[in-house]
């Protein structure tokens, strides 16, 4: 039998992601989002959101672009930083000592570490109550060969977190 609980929350499971967003003066920062997900396949599209009151959020607003990273569950120290530690408080992402690269075709980093990098940039938002949901169309996918099965990701392949 179903029973009504507290509508408090969001549907579960969630993906566990990292995204890397950068200001107009090159700063690099790295924040986990509540809410992730395809919201488009043709052409391919992404979803974040972001409450307007983040350290992070700003970088999106002036760049227009952002890379989603997939999480292996023995990078949880990276997740968790990246979800607890605010980049106005210094560069966590240098401190954990992550590796980063330019995106190919957005203007935010990629961490080298994750297995797989999404690059969007922002064609759309709408702010949905606590949070503006940022629509990406995905211009880029980077992921580590080991994962792929004829050339496309294979999730079964991955140690999700």
């Amino acid at each position: 039998m179903k029973v009504e609980i507290e509508k408090k929350g969001s549907l579960n499971p969630m993906p566990k992601v990292i995204v890397t967003v950068r200001d107009n003066k090159g700063n690099n920062n790295a924040l986990v989002v509540g809410y992730c997900g395809n919201c488009s396949y043709a052409p391919p599209m992404v979803m974040i959101g972001i409450v307007p009151t983040r350290y992070s959020y700003h970088m999106v607003k002036e760049n227009g672009c952002f890379v989603v990273h997939l999480v292996l569950k023995s990078q949880k120290e990276l997740y968790d930083v990246c979800g607890k530690q605010s980049g106005k408080d210094g560069d966590k992402l240098q401190k954990l000592g992550a590796k980063l690269i330019d995106a190919k075709l957005v203007n935010a980093s990629i961490i080298e570490e994750c297995p797989v990098a999404i690059e969007c940039t922002v064609v759309d938002s709408i702010m949905t109550g606590s949070h503006e949901m940022f629509i990406g169309k995905v211009e880029c996918v980077h992921a580590e060969e080991k994962y792929l099965t004829d050339g496309k990701i294979d999730m079964s392949k991955i140690d999700l977190m």
